[in-house]
């Protein structure tokens, strides 16, 4: 991913993002962004990748100017965000990880307060709230309140909120985090829709599977700094293809006994074998194509198979082939996300 900060993209779009060295260092010495390079171009369905306490929320904040970089350029629909940042701000929309609507006031008056703070000309209000309504599907409860919605509804109700200006970028914040599946798709064909209409879209999302579904193009954070970057296909291909997971009965040494049958079956073309507390994985190309064939070469030697699955990789296998360690759900990670939560609290963004 290149690192120029001029004013064009891949096939010389113009930027919407262009950061150059970014850093985020907070009061406590947490080093929270480090040397974080990004060129978005105009139109692009960006994803921003990496576990909690990564350095996601940073970034994210920098680019919408909430906090201020230690060092590095940072440009967003061409302006400094350093000495422009109300020309910034004017000129994106911003839905945190948590929900800003009034739940006191109806979908309708949640939308009208926010054309009123962007400055919308009064003329255009109605137009486009009733615009807005319509293309979040929540024209059929417009004049009801946001206390009585779900917490999709809530969400979807939130982007709307961040759009009423026409802005042509827009951050997404984990935007689908605590929705049950139905609601998260829901919002997924929302994210599309606007994409499709021209408005860049930066995502920051822990999940692959999302990040998949959405984005074009992402770059994965890792401990403040990027550690991989590319389309979803090429961050499945740094894993290597399909992962098949295999329950094994018996001891650790059952275990051992059925990598040494599926590394010596040749039934797989460059694949990994790894035990796991349970059983064994396999990673390769052909784990689907070839999986049950594995499972007769198991029970061939007399090795008893409890469960088997075969799946795509998540984040957590990314991680894995890329760094070779697990993503952490504690650690360093929460220390991490628990400096950006202070830093929010205490101002030193």
């Amino acid at each position: 991913m290149s690192s120029d900060t001029g004013s064009t993209g891949e096939g010389d779009r113009p930027l919407a993002i262009a950061t150059d060295g970014l850093e985020v260092t907070y009061a406590d010495g947490t080093e929270a962004v480090r040397d974080v390079s990004l060129s978005v171009p105009e139109g692009e369905f960006f994803g921003f990748l990496g576990p909690n306490g990564a350095g996601k929320t940073t970034t994210i904040k920098t680019l919408a100017t909430l906090l201020s970089p230690t060092s590095g350029e940072v440009r967003v629909n061409g302006f400094d965000a350093r000495t422009e940042p109300e020309r910034v701000r004017s000129s994106i929309g911003y839905m945190a990880q948590e929900t800003s609507v009034d739940e006191e006031l109806t979908a309708r008056e949640n939308l009208r307060f926010a054309c009123e703070s962007y400055g919308v000309p009064r003329a255009d209000r109605s137009d486009r709230i009733d615009e807005l309504l319509e293309l979040v599907d929540l024209a059929d409860v417009a004049e009801k309140e946001a206390g009585e919605f779900s917490g999709g509804m809530k969400k979807r109700l939130d982007a709307a909120t961040a759009l009423v200006h026409r802005p042509p970028l827009v951050f997404l914040d984990e935007p689908t985090t605590g929705l049950d599946p139905k609601a998260r798709n829901r919002l997924w064909e929302y994210f599309r829709r606007i994409n499709d209409q021209g408005t860049t879209i930066f995502l920051t999302t822990q999940y692959l599977e999302e990040a998949d579904q959405l984005c074009e193009r992402l770059s994965v954070i890792l401990d403040g700094e990027i550690v991989a970057d590319g389309t979803p296909a090429d961050l499945k291909r740094e894993v290597g293809g399909e992962i098949l997971d295999i329950e094994i009965e018996g001891s650790a040494d059952e275990r051992e006994r059925a990598v040494a049958v599926a590394r010596e079956s040749d039934l797989f073309e460059a694949a990994t074998v790894e035990t796991t507390d349970d059983g064994i994985t396999v990673t390769a190309r052909t784990a689907r194509q070839h999986g049950t064939d594995l499972l007769v070469a198991l029970r061939d030697e007399d090795i008893v198979v409890t469960g088997f699955n075969v799946r795509s990789p998540t984040l957590d296998d990314v991680f894995l082939a890329i760094t070779g360690e697990h993503v952490e759900e504690g650690g360093a990670d929460a220390t991490a996300d628990a400096a950006e939560v202070a830093a929010a609290d205490g101002g030193d963004r």
